[in-house]
């Protein structure tokens, strides 16, 4: 791997920008790729805009950038396209600072920009060696997500292609499931999920394996087959619950099995009523599972605890030894799934192994 420092000055930089939308952003004399692929949309706001300017018009210093040195002598841009973006914005007349854009200003205030130094990494070496200086470079307050990190590793046509169901604003898979997915589509959060699920967890082992694919639709299929399925199975949308539930994980396990879905609705609107079901969202999985620990049903009070450890003397009302109120745990008489509520008339102090294997029947 090899690095150098180079000043680069704010008038080379923009010689030439061009935002190209969707075909990419050009700048340095067209030799410089300011949005591969794998990059992140602008996301920058005014408040941050205002701030990389106050920077170069104060003449403090900007924190570093890193450009990719290619095999035909361009340049990627791997760390500060936000800032680079910010800075040829405000040269080409896009925004304006303290209600002057960049004509509005003497020539003599233009050249002080203009002749700004950038402290410019350049950075020849393999793919892989990206993901290493993606993660070790500060992002200057827009810390990367894991995502981003790997579509800088595995760009290619895969990437570019799965972007474009996945990550933009308004995008098509924000369109039909914005509704179960939580975290941002510009932030590359729909794409880990989407590839999350297909994958079952093995993330960088499916982008690995399809890098080279001409394109994503693959991926699209499953996602809008889930998103079918969840609206098929769960016919009530309860956006406030659905959230962030593993529905691709479930469709992957349950997408065969047939079920009665007035019977969950009814189940679904029990559950949610039931004051001792502390975690809403885990109702989905649990209806399909059967696990509890889903659920996070009401665990009784220290205070309820304390009062029938007193009253058992410290019993295990099975073993019929004593314990100290450490080694004991309390346990719901009548089961929480035979509705059994979680009230200190249904509670009784058992100790742990006691307990253990009475849930474990």
């Amino acid at each position: 791997m090899k690095i150098e420092l180079h000043e680069i000055s704010i008038r080379e930089l923009t010689e030439g920008y061009e935002d190209n939308g969707d075909d990419g952003v050009k700048g340095y004399g067209g030799k410089l790729d300011i949005r591969p692929p794998y990059q992140r949309e602008f996301i920058y706001g005014d408040k941050d805009r205002t701030a990389v300017i106050d920077t170069v018009t104060s003449n403090f210093p900007l924190n570093v950038m890193y450009w990719a040195v290619r095999d035909d002598g361009t340049y990627e841009v791997i760390d500060g396209q936000q800032r680079t973006i910010s800075i040829c914005q405000f040269v080409e007349g896009d925004f304006a600072h303290f209600f002057k854009y960049f004509h509005n200003l003497t020539h003599e205030e233009q050249d002080h920009i203009l002749d700004y130094k950038l402290m410019v990494y350049f950075c020849e070496g393999t793919e892989k060696e990206k993901l290493k200086w993606f993660e070790t470079i500060n992002i200057a307050g827009k810390q990367l997500t894991k995502q981003e990190l790997r579509n800088a590793v595995y760009s290619g046509s895969w990437v570019s292609d799965a972007k474009r169901y996945f990550s933009k604003n308004g995008c098509v898979a924000s369109q039909i499931g914005s509704d179960y997915l939580t975290g941002s589509a510009i932030r590359q959060e729909y794409l880990e999920t989407a590839i999350d699920w297909i994958s079952n967890g093995n993330i960088d082992i499916y982008m690995a394996k399809h890098q080279k694919d001409q394109n994503a639709s693959p991926l699209w299929r499953y996602f809008q087959e889930v998103i079918t399925w969840v609206d098929g199975t769960f016919t009530t949308k309860r956006k406030k619950f659905m959230k962030g539930v593993e529905w691709g994980k479930l469709y992957n396990k349950y997408k065969d099995v047939v079920y009665n879905t007035d019977e969950i609705e009814n189940e679904v609107a029990m559950l949610i009523a039931d004051d001792d079901v502390e975690r809403k969202s885990g109702i989905y999985p649990y209806i399909l599972t059967r696990d509890e620990k889903f659920l996070g049903i009401r665990a009784f009070s220290d205070t309820v605890k304390q009062k029938i450890y007193d009253k058992q003397k410290g019993i295990c009302l099975i073993c019929n030894n004593h314990f100290d109120i450490s080694d004991m745990e309390a346990d719901h008489i009548v089961p929480w799934r035979d509705g059994g509520k979680t009230e200190e008339e249904n509670c009784q102090m058992l100790c742990k192994l006691d307990n253990r294997t009475k849930s474990g029947k």
